[in-house]
């Protein structure tokens, strides 16, 4: 009955008569871009993380550098200084070797910026979840002759997984409502998709609704997916009581 009253399906509509095609739209590219942004953000972190624990000197400073850096200034801020900044340096340092400038990819550009901003917060939670691993493990695992790849790939990933599933879930979750500042470089999604339909059709109040009743959707799918890998990862571990 709420729902009757407060939301007009007329306009949520594909079509002509309906802002049903753009908003769909803008989901696909926030999904995009927060998978392909989540995907870099973990590798960087990954990099990160054995950069922090295993590097020399310069690059466990360069690396801590970027980490507090990036956690200390606010994302819409990281985002308009990568973007405008980032593009404008590029620009300017190939008209100085003769070249013309190029016009950056809004898709390309959004992911880069996400993952970038990510990847920092990334590198923390799994050097946490490596950490985590027994030294013994590694050290048997050094004894039997592994590689430094073996060794990652047959001790220390398992064993580090039930401890940072948990932080790249919440990750996962951060990338996703900050695809929404995307929007104020001009590149549309989901969020941008929901304000330009508000701000004709006037009814701010049920558009603004149905997009936090989608974000609210998309976390309550991640939970699940995320919930069941990590009981997937903890398997044969005694539960917690």
């Amino acid at each position: 009955m709420v729902f009757a009253v407060l939301i007009n399906f007329d306009l949520l509509a594909f079509g002509p008569t309906g802002y049903g095609d753009e908003m769909f739209w803008g989901l696909t590219r926030t999904l995009q871009i927060s998978l392909l942004a989540y995907a870099l953000g973990i590798g960087l972190g990954l990099c990160g993380a054995m950069g922090k624990l295993t590097g020399g000197k310069w690059l466990k400073n360069g690396l801590e550098g970027y980490t507090t850096l990036v956690r200390a200034v606010p994302d819409l801020v990281l985002i308009l200084l990568l973007y405008y900044a980032g593009t404008d340096g590029i620009n300017r340092m190939l008209v100085s070797i003769g070249l013309g400038p190029i016009e950056v990819n809004g898709l390309i550009a959004a992911v880069f910026v996400l993952g970038f901003v990510y990847g920092a917060f990334a590198t923390e939670v799994l050097r946490a979840g490596i950490q985590a691993v027994p030294v013994g493990q590694i050290e048997a695992a050094k004894a039997y002759g592994m590689s430094p790849f073996l060794r990652f790939r047959r001790i220390i990933l398992p064993a580090m997984l039930p401890y940072a599933i948990p932080g790249m879930a919440n990750l996962w979750l951060n990338i996703t409502k900050a695809s929404a500042l995307i929007s104020v470089v001009g590149f549309t999604e989901l969020a941008l998709a929901t304000r330009q339909a508000a701000g004709v059709s006037k009814l701010y109040l049920m558009f603004y609704v149905i997009l936090a009743l989608v974000y609210l959707t998309i976390t309550l799918i991640s939970n699940q997916v995320f919930g069941w890998l990590e009981r997937r990862v903890r398997r044969g571990q005694p539960k917690l009581a």
